[in-house]
């Protein structure tokens, strides 16, 4: 009896009658897939009894587990802060979150920037500067966070006391209590001015594209710091003009035990402001380093041909490729900066951690307080990284 030839379908591959599939047992697909779930249900299960269990024993001692206790009565006063305590307790968290807020603010930009110069001048041709830049980093990244901030704190204290505040140039009201700075009082037209400002801000936006894109097709240069300066500064001094004297210079002024006029930061403020960014910065000062010497040799070797400066070369060759690589681990300093503000406890500043464990030392449950603080600091970090992988991809999109 012959043997029957194999059944072929017209493209000449074999049919699917010819494919044995294995059984749903041993199919790796199925497998993967049903391990995936199993995964994921056991860990809503787990989830799941763990907040019963915690919910019943919160129960059985009389802790209440709802988030109402949010609208009760705060009962203490925060320094520096027009908070009243019979406010909610809501509300007073929302004053630790801007405290925080306040030192991320201006303590990411000060770290950013000490910490480029510091890595740059770690590879200083100069002996005395690379050789001060390093002792400064190895000193200050290798020293607990905590410790900078007690230090930084008692340097603050041998400030002079507010009864004899110093006051240089009469701009300047400094004592270990606070140190007041010059700042912006309101006029009349201030808001009318404000408007015009933000109007003219959009506008030196606008001249900054629109000159770096017609550097981009003519090959000019495209001066558009110079541009963009130059229009924001005119508007603003001529609508200043107009409306006679919309904003002024407040100077602070020391009367008896009160500092009025200026702006005032709390010490402690400054303290934990200095004292991170510091130290934050030294972390950053060796992500620059190593990355401007990831920095392929032939693209110096290429500036140097083009009888670029130190400078130019810095600029326009060196550091943009430099913080291609940079920033990632950059974005991770930014948010340990932000989780370490809750270090300012140590020193008593009102920072969203110290007033959450104010608000559990006053009688109320913990662990919503807790998932409330964690929120916070979940939120400022998802926010910080969103912002930062943005410049990111703007970075890797120019420089490819």
């Amino acid at each position: 009896m012959g043997h029957h030839p194999t059944e072929r379908s017209m493209t000449g591959h074999p049919t699917t009658s010819e494919t044995t599939r294995p059984p749903f047992w041993r199919d790796l697909r199925i497998l993967r897939a049903f391990a995936q779930v199993a995964a994921v249900a056991g860990a809503i299960f787990l989830f799941w009894w763990v907040l019963g269990n915690v919910t019943t024993n919160l129960e059985a001692v009389g802790i209440r587990t709802d988030f109402g206790f949010l609208n009760g009565p705060a009962g203490f006063q925060v320094a520096n802060s027009d908070f009243e305590p019979a406010q909610p307790i809501s509300d007073v968290i929302l004053v630790g979150v801007k405290n925080t807020f306040a030192l991320a603010i201006l303590g990411i930009p000060l770290l950013t920037i000490f910490g480029v110069l510091v890595g740059v001048a770690r590879l200083s041709p100069n002996w005395l500067v690379s050789k001060a830049a390093t002792t400064y980093v190895e000193t200050l990244r290798n020293i607990p966070p905590l410790l900078v901030i007690l230090f930084t704190n008692a340097l603050i204290l041998m400030l002079p006391r507010i009864q004899e505040a110093a006051t240089p140039f009469g701009l300047f009201v400094i004592s270990n209590r606070s140190i007041s700075v010059p700042w912006i009082s309101n006029g009349s037209g201030a808001g009318t001015y404000w408007m015009v400002l933000a109007g003219a801000l959009l506008g030196a936006i606008g001249i900054w594209v629109w000159r770096t894109r017609r550097s981009d097709v003519t090959g000019e240069p495209h001066h558009r710091v110079l541009w963009s300066g130059l229009f924001f500064i005119g508007v603003a001094v001529v609508a200043y003009l107009l409306l006679d004297d919309p904003i002024a210079l407040s100077r602070p002024e020391l009367e008896g035990l009160v500092v009025t006029g200026g702006f005032l930061t709390l010490a402690n403020y400054v303290t934990v402001l200095i004292a991170l960014s510091l130290y934050t910065a030294s972390h950053v000062a060796e992500i620059v380093r190593g990355s401007i010497q990831a920095v392929a040799k032939g693209q110096v070797e290429a500036a140097n041909a083009l009888a670029l400066g130190s400078f130019q070369r810095l600029r326009f060759v060196i550091l943009p490729q430099a913080f291609r690589i940079a920033l990632p681990p950059i974005i991770n300093q930014y948010l340990n900066f932000v989780k370490n503000t809750s270090l300012a406890l140590a020193i008593g500043y009102a920072e969203v951690t110290t007033i959450v464990f104010q608000v559990i030392g006053n009688g109320n449950p913990a662990p919503q307080s807790i998932v409330l603080l964690m929120a916070v600091y979940l939120t400022f970090s998802l926010v910080i990284s969103l912002i930062v992988n943005y410049v990111n991809r703007r970075i890797q999109y120019v420089v490819n």
